[in-house]
């Protein structure tokens, strides 16, 4: 079964990316329209979430779409057993388009090919988070004016971190360079580094986070070390408090910088960097509001 689904950031073209883009930004100068009216959007979410599920369900209520689903699968049919192909094949009996979030991955692939509408990857394990990766291109877009030739300085779980992997995918387009920091434990991994290489895409890679190393750079994306991605918590407490970034670091960044975060955030910001002018990771959560508009009325062929 076949339909036009978002399950990678690698199903959308420089083209396409460039598009939504656009249409987020008309989002984001009128949000609140009747597009979605008629329109139901179920969100099934397997793995617990905050920010995605309330910015998909912002997304549909301030376009005049409905929202069912549920946000813990204890409380759905697969907690008796029922299978993945079983839930998606009676909920889009239901619904115009399905979001999902699923612990397992290529979970959000499958459901694609046996759904009867569109399907949204709202991250399949540690693998892709294809809307994170939209919000963060517009975030980067409009901070920057451009999402070409940026150098992009990535700092923390560069190994389990989704959103690094598909931010480095889609920027892929746009001739950047990348600063890798990353503890031994965390480093980027080599699938990731050879694809750099492939497209002649120029990288360097360092453990430390200091003054020198975020110089030159345009944005700086920091991530969480995800202790749910350890199956061995020492290694975790080796690793967990690596990186904070303070004020002081910022001090003689260049003035255009901004600091990125797919949250949630521990200790790798420190909170006295929130009233920084170049900390932008707050309103680039609100930015997912109308990456996510776009990308839902894209697929159902509305804009």
């Amino acid at each position: 079964m076949t339909n036009k689904s978002l399950v990678s950031i690698t199903d959308y073209s420089k083209e396409k990316i460039l598009s939504i883009l656009d249409k987020a930004a008309a989002f984001e100068a009128n949000p609140n329209q009747k597009i979605l009216d008629g329109k139901v959007i179920a969100t099934l979410f397997f793995e617990p979430s905050t920010r995605t599920r309330l910015s998909f369900e912002t997304a549909v209520n301030r376009l005049g779409g409905r929202v069912i689903g549920f946000s813990d699968a204890a409380t759905s049919s697969s907690s008796k057993g029922e299978t993945l192909k079983d839930t998606i094949i009676m909920v889009s009996n239901y619904a115009d388009l399905i979001v999902m979030r699923h612990p397992i991955e290529g979970a959000a692939r499958y459901a694609s090919e046996v759904s009867r509408v569109p399907i949204i990857n709202a991250r399949d394990g540690a693998n892709q988070h294809p809307t994170q990766t939209m919000l963060d291109l517009y975030s980067i877009k409009k901070t920057q004016g451009t999402l070409e030739n940026l150098s992009i300085t990535m700092v923390g779980d560069l190994k389990y971190g989704r959103t690094v992997h598909s931010l480095l995918m889609a920027m892929s387009h746009f001739n950047p360079t990348f600063n890798f920091i990353a503890p031994n434990e965390l480093k980027m991994p080599d699938e990731y580094k050879m694809f750099c290489k492939s497209k002649g895409i120029k990288f360097t890679e360092l453990n430390e986070l200091n003054e020198e190393a975020i110089s030159d750079t345009d944005i700086l994306y920091m991530t969480r070390v995800q202790k749910e991605r350890f199956t061995d918590l020492f290694e975790y407490e080796k690793v967990k408090n690596v990186y904070t970034l303070k004020n002081k670091l910022l001090e003689n960044t260049k003035e255009n910088l901004r600091i990125l975060h797919p949250l949630p955030r521990v200790t790798e910001i420190d909170a006295d960097v929130d009233d920084n002018p170049k900390a932008y990771y707050f309103t680039q959560a609100k930015n997912g509001v109308f990456a996510r508009q776009a990308v839902i009325c894209d697929l159902l062929g509305l804009v």
